[in-house]
């Protein structure tokens, strides 16, 4: 099975680099500046679970893609979706099966006016991982796991016979029937965790040690779950206990990404993870729903928007 994974970045790159690593026929669509580093230095992967140099990765670039592949992983940064699919548009073919792994649900949209449902699968992952200024991937916890499944018409077993390409490389890799409620789950979390985080920029575990903090993550998390709940994809009360031993650690350090972008003066994802959400409550077909500390965050982030333009 021919795997192109757009972009070597935090994500696309580390989970590219375990395929790569367990023998997988990988091919990363990259820009020539990228190409030329990893020719360079190769994909470099610092972890907890394990470091790794895969020296000379298969690359490509935009213009030189002159047949389809068979699976196209997308984890580009939502702002970047328009570029990417421009860049690997010449890769689908009539059987590509699609995997993107942005925050939200509105790249869904893009794609599938692009290139049609049936291509578009859903999917999420969970992973903690940056890019260094040295091009280094560095995974920063033991956790990386992803999910995929069908949106469309039924393609028979191809998001199972994709699980078996995908397994066996380090990370837990499943194909999933209910990729849709997982998508809408992993949104109120990240929103959550990035609206909170970035807010007060501080750690969750510093925010709930303030008066009031551990009361403002619920509220907010409350407000997020509101909007899947009126998608029909309320969280699962599974989630909600999980989530909950992440957010409120006593003394955890667990930040956003989102936060270490604004610290480091970078573009974040404000529209396609707040912003949004802030939409769909807005033109929920039962009617408005109440989302005012949605509102101060997206407030918030936007002014930071404003100010680093």
């Amino acid at each position: 099975m021919r795997i192109l994974v757009i972009g070597a970045g935090a994500t696309g790159g580390y989970f590219g680099g375990r395929l790569l690593q367990a023998g997988r026929d990988v091919t990363f669509l990259v820009r020539p500046k990228r190409a030329e580093l990893l020719a360079k230095n190769g994909l470099i992967i610092k972890s907890p679970v394990g470091d790794v140099t895969l020296k000379n990765p298969p690359t490509i670039v935009a213009d030189k893609i002159t047949t389809p592949f068979d699976v196209i992983i997308l984890s580009c940064k939502a702002y970047d979706l328009d570029d990417a699919v421009a860049s690997f548009a010449a890769a689908v073919g009539p059987d590509t099966a699609i995997i993107p792994f942005l925050n939200g649900m509105k790249h869904l949209d893009v794609l599938d006016a692009k290139f049609g449902i049936d291509r578009v699968m859903g999917g999420q992952c969970q992973i903690a991982s940056m890019l260094d200024e040295q091009g280094v991937i560095q995974h920063l916890t033991p956790l990386q796991a992803m999910s995929f499944g069908e949106r469309g018409a039924s393609k028979g077993d191809r998001a199972k016979r994709i699980e078996t390409a995908l397994q066996g490389a380090m990370f837990d890799a499943k194909a999933s029937d209910v990729i849709i409620q997982e998508m809408y789950e992993k949104w109120v979390f990240l929103a959550t965790l990035a609206g909170a985080t970035s807010l007060m920029r501080a750690p969750a575990g510093a925010i709930t040690g303030a008066p009031g903090g551990a009361d403002f993550i619920r509220a907010l998390r409350a407000e997020i779950a509101s909007v899947a709940e009126a998608a029909g994809h309320a969280p699962r009360a599974e989630f909600i206990a999980r989530t909950d031993g992440l957010l409120f650690a006593p003394g955890s350090q667990m930040t956003a990404s989102m936060l270490r972008d604004i610290r480091s003066n970078a573009r974040i994802e404000a529209d396609q993870i707040i912003g949004d959400l802030i939409y769909r409550a807005e033109t929920n077909k039962k009617g408005a729903l109440n989302v005012p500390l949605l509102r101060i965050v997206y407030t918030h982030l936007k002014a930071y928007e404003s100010q680093r333009a």
